[in-house]
């Protein structure tokens, strides 16, 4: 299961028992995924979500408010990409009276019009904000985040969240309520959807906790330090890889400078310092400069040997000069 998927599951666990809450939370999820639809009976909205888990929750508060039932219904026309939705419908009998409570319709000479910003008389306050982000967060958040203990091959090195919707009014005000709680978001547009988005970690942890999904935020707080972990130990690897990477290549540069000198003029017309280190190297190719060091039996410093080598390399390059 995603993590996100799992955010979303984790929030529905604790029930909304204030009414005031609780119409702040369908007004977020109806801005989220809501559908209205008109026919000659009256106005009807619907909740199309790929969380089945929902309408059990949602179900609820609309029996406590209302005391009517809602219905849940599923069909082909609903499997997009391999993911199934599923309808939540609200009665006739109580739509319109819903979308009025939640500030999402307004009477205009005898018509309605539809809401598209957050209404202040429904998420006037701390509590009511909260919950108000906890329907959008159910209702229309995404996130790439996938996590390294689930085994995911896929997982990513960033963090991303998002709200996506058609309507820019509805972000905003998200956007300005999340701001409030110091969780920093920004708008942008992909395609014709409008985005509100944050990819920073600590701004992410914040919202989670924020909607009160407390095992998620101890989750993505354990894989950015899995992360950061992995990191080190990769600096460290490459680190590690890149010094060998250099021994090998002052290794081989040292064996074929002197290969060359044995084969122009033989070792034996060398300086003796500088014969006794080329016959150390030969005979330890593999070595490192530290290793060198222990084997030999003259008194020698790393700088001292590192010098040797140099003047030796020195010597073949003025050769093939000659040649």
């Amino acid at each position: 299961m995603s993590f996100a998927r799992e955010s979303k599951l984790e929030l529905i666990n604790d029930e909304i028992l204030d009414a005031g809450s609780a119409q702040a939370f369908l007004s977020g999820l109806f801005h989220g995924c809501g559908q209205l639809t008109k026919n000659s009976q009256g106005v009807r909205v619907d909740l199309v979500t790929d969380i089945k888990e929902i309408f059990d929750y949602v179900n609820s508060i609309i029996k406590r408010l209302y005391g009517e039932a809602l219905e849940l219904e599923i069909s082909d026309d609903y499997i997009i990409n391999k993911t199934t939705y599923y309808r939540i419908k609200f009665p006739i009998s109580i739509s319109q009276r819903v979308l009025q409570d939640c500030g999402l319709l307004e009477s205009n000479d005898g018509s309605y019009v539809l809401e598209e910003g957050v209404d202040s008389n429904v998420v006037y306050d701390e509590e009511t904000q909260k919950s108000f982000v906890k329907g959008a967060f159910l209702s229309c958040s995404t996130s790439s985040i996938r996590l390294s203990e689930l085994g995911d091959r896929g997982t990513t090195s960033g963090y991303h969240l998002e709200f996506a919707s058609h309507k820019r009014e509805f972000l905003e005000g998200l956007q300005e309520i999340l701001g409030e709680f110091t969780i920093p978001a920004k708008l942008g547009t992909r395609k014709n959807l409008h985005i509100l988005y944050l990819k920073d970690s600590e701004s992410i942890k914040d919202l989670l906790a924020l909607v009160g999904a407390m095992q998620s935020v101890l989750a993505l707080s354990n894989e950015m330090a899995t992360r950061g972990l992995r990191n080190i130990v990769n600096r460290q690897v490459n680190c590690i890889n890149a010094n060998i990477n250099k021994t090998v290549e002052a290794s081989l540069k040292q064996i074929q400078a002197i290969e060359y000198i044995n084969q122009r003029i033989g070792l034996d017309n060398l300086p003796e310092d500088l014969q006794e280190v080329a016959v150390l190297r030969l005979a330890n190719q593999q070595e490192s400069m530290e290793e060198l060091l222990k084997l030999s039996t003259i008194e020698l410093t790393k700088s001292g040997l590192n010098h040797r080598f140099r003047r030796l390399i020195k010597i073949a390059e003025d050769l093939k000069k000659e040649d």
